[in-house]
């Protein structure tokens, strides 16, 4: 390498180019990374060991086709939990992923970025992005419950889930329609489409692997929250499943919550068992983001 390229080259990149290796302060910067990636996994995988360990003598159908016992904990299970975390994420789904794609439609497709209700808009999606939980639950409590009257139902609980989840549903929507390449839409104009056509037939099939990843990842969220629950005060014992909207519920991390609090070693294990039922579902989850991600996703 001549004189003049090696004066343009910064100080940093000499000893790489010279064949003197990496800098020091790069490889300790490597090292930690490592570092924290290792204590990070070490201590999940010590974690889900002990809890499989201790949920093992409850790992049985009893988890899933009995219900709850305070009386005899060796005959209980979780199945009214199971069933209502099913009704609460499946009508949370139905109430936030129209409601988030459709904003996100327009907020990228429509919305003027210079006008000011626009740029307010997206920085109460951003901002309502980083609230926490609990903050749901009180809104869901005073306005939802109390307010509209719905009461401690499943309505209840999947509408303050909805809204927990509906900025990060917006957001990776958003940002899946954003990296479909400007020149589909512009080809689609060209030919004759409608601006509507053109987002239907081009530019939301195109941007699909990237909203349904964002959505799955939104609900696995929404699926282990148990604050904003409990503050609707959602039942730590029930006996039955839900037969609607209206129906009292509990889910799996208030029922995980309610067989902590007791005070008998037996309680202890179906708490772990309820906690790896509740690590399957999400595991699922986040498989089925991966597949579709991996499968429909497109190279541009």
């Amino acid at each position: 390498m001549s004189s003049d390229v090696m004066d343009k080259v910064p100080e940093t990149e000499l000893p790489r180019l010279k064949g003197k290796g990496t800098p020091w302060r790069e490889r300790f910067f490597q090292l930690s990374l490592w570092a924290s990636l290792a204590v990070g996994v070490v201590f999940l995988a010590a974690l889900l060991t002990y809890n499989v360990v201790e949920a093992w003598p409850r790992l049985d159908s009893r988890i899933w086709s009995n219900f709850p016992d305070i009386i005899d904990p060796s005959n209980a299970g979780a199945q009214s939990a199971i069933m209502g975390t099913v009704w609460v994420i499946a009508f949370t789904a139905l109430y936030c992923l129209p409601t988030g794609i459709m904003a996100a439609i327009y907020l990228e497709e429509y919305a003027d970025p210079n006008r000011w209700w626009n740029r307010l808009i997206e920085i109460n999606i951003q901002n309502l992005a980083a609230v926490p939980s609990i903050v749901y639950g009180i809104l869901g409590l005073g306005i939802i419950s109390r307010g509209l009257g719905f009461g401690q139902t499943v309505l209840t609980a999947s509408l303050t889930l909805s809204l927990l989840v509906l900025p990060t549903v917006i957001i990776a929507s958003r940002e899946a329609i954003r990296a479909v390449p400007r020149s589909i839409r512009q080809a689609s104009l060209a030919l004759g489409a409608t601006q509507w056509q053109t987002i239907w037939r081009q530019v939301l099939p195109a941007a699909v692997p990237g909203m349904a990843t964002g959505s799955i990842l939104a609900l696995s969220r929404a699926i282990g929250e148990a604050a904003p629950l409990l503050l609707l005060g959602g039942l730590t014992f029930i006996t039955f499943n839900p037969t609607g909207v209206e129906s009292p519920f509990t889910v799996l991390p208030i029922q995980i919550f309610n067989w902590i609090s007791q005070s008998r070693a037996e309680f202890t294990a179906l708490a772990a068992a309820a906690i790896v039922v509740l690590l399957v579902i999400l595991l699922a989850m986040n498989s089925l983001a991966i597949w579709l991600r991996n499968r429909y996703s497109r190279r541009w």
